[in-house]
């Protein structure tokens, strides 16, 4: 059987590549594997069918590249839903616009059964929330591309944390990432609430106010997406630490788990996953099962956009659960605009948030 694609938005992610992660020389200008063109490409039964874009020379440079035929390259979101039946929808637009064009595709006459949106899900809390709401009540499966849930590696690790109890009770966590909070830092946050299967109670932070992106990307100045971090107790009692204020060129995608039977440091940057059990007191270094070497840009990142597009196609066939559902990233999205609040506030923040700070928006791209 083959499945019906569609994609809104035609920047990097969505298939012509990323300042700081690819060629800068092909970027914009060549098709990149590594996005959700690429993945619906490397799939046998789904067919990127569909391209729209408010900005017709983008458009067009996205539809040649990817062979979409003309007739079905849509200026605006709106006419692509209503003239094309498909399958799957990706929203690869800047996160403030992720709201209205999840909740748009899930109530339109395209009628798609899965969504696959760009990270971070939304600007803020309650527009994450609608769209989880919106997607339950049309039938629609949402799916965030928060990527790293899509490495083997990290499922894994999720497994061995969960069904063997490799660390036993959480204590503690410390991470670092670079920033921005919202563009980059989610993948980290993320990461937490996937392998802590759990959800902030309070929240602490700081905001630098720098940004290292706004030039390079060529965006407006109003974006507000900034360096930061903090503290954050979780439901299950665990405390975190949270640093992701500095630029890329010196930052290293570092978590460091301690708990009542192990403890767990992974570092992405220097290819380093070490682990150590605790046996009578003495940390013991072991092997993770299963797992060889560390996460890598290779051999993971790059293939977790063909994992995530091959996980989209088995729930087009009723296959599996959700491995990143919209409801989770809604947790990460709710500690990063915590952390905004706390610093602006100088308060200690609860969560879930209070009802008028559900509407907080921190805008990024």
């Amino acid at each position: 059987m083959t499945y019906r694609a569609g994609v809104i938005g035609t920047g990097g992610i969505a298939g012509m590549g990323i300042l700081g992660m690819h060629d800068e020389d092909a970027i914009g200008k060549e098709k990149i594997d590594a996005s959700h063109a690429g993945g619906y490409a490397s799939t046998e039964e789904i067919e990127l069918v569909a391209v729209a874009d408010v900005d017709e020379d983008k458009l067009a440079t996205f539809g040649d590249a990817w062979e979409i035929p003309e007739e079905r390259q849509y200026v605006g979101h709106e006419a692509m839903l209503a003239q094309e039946d498909l399958d799957v929808v990706s929203v690869c637009t800047p996160s403030f616009l992720h709201h209205k064009h999840t909740v748009d595709a899930a109530e339109s006459a395209a009628d798609p059964e899965v969504i696959w949106c760009e990270k971070p899900i939304a600007s803020e809390v309650s527009a994450a929330e609608e769209m989880v709401t919106v997607c339950d009540t049309t039938g629609t499966e949402l799916v965030i591309n928060h990527s790293f849930r899509f490495t083997d590696k990290l499922q894994r690790l999720h497994d061995l944390i969960h069904e063997r109890d490799l660390l036993g009770e959480l204590q503690s966590v410390s991470t670092q990432y670079r920033m921005e909070l919202m563009r980059n830092s989610t993948h980290v946050l993320d990461t937490l609430v996937y392998l802590l299967d759990a959800r902030a109670e309070q929240v602490s932070g700081y905001i630098t106010g720098d940004n290292e992106a706004i030039d390079s990307l060529d965006t407006a100045e109003d974006v507000v997406d900034a360096g930061g971090g903090g503290h954050v107790v979780m439901d299950d009692g665990s405390f975190v630490t949270v640093d992701c204020t500095i630029p890329r060129e010196m930052s290293s995608m570092m978590l460091n788990f301690i708990g009542t039977e192990g403890k767990l440091y992974l570092n992405n940057d220097d290819g380093e996953w070490r682990y150590w059990s605790l046996e009578d007191g003495d940390h013991v270094e072991e092997e993770l099962p299963g797992i060889e070497g560390a996460w890598t840009w290779e051999d993971d990142y790059k293939r977790s956009f063909a994992n995530a597009a091959r996980h989209i196609q088995d729930l087009l066939n009723g296959d599996g659960e959700n491995y990143s559902p919209g409801a989770e990233a809604a947790r990460s999205l709710e500690i990063i605009v915590g952390f905004y609040i706390s610093h602006y506030t100088g308060s200690t923040v609860d969560i879930p948030l209070a009802e008028p700070l559900r509407n907080v928006p921190i805008k990024s791209w």
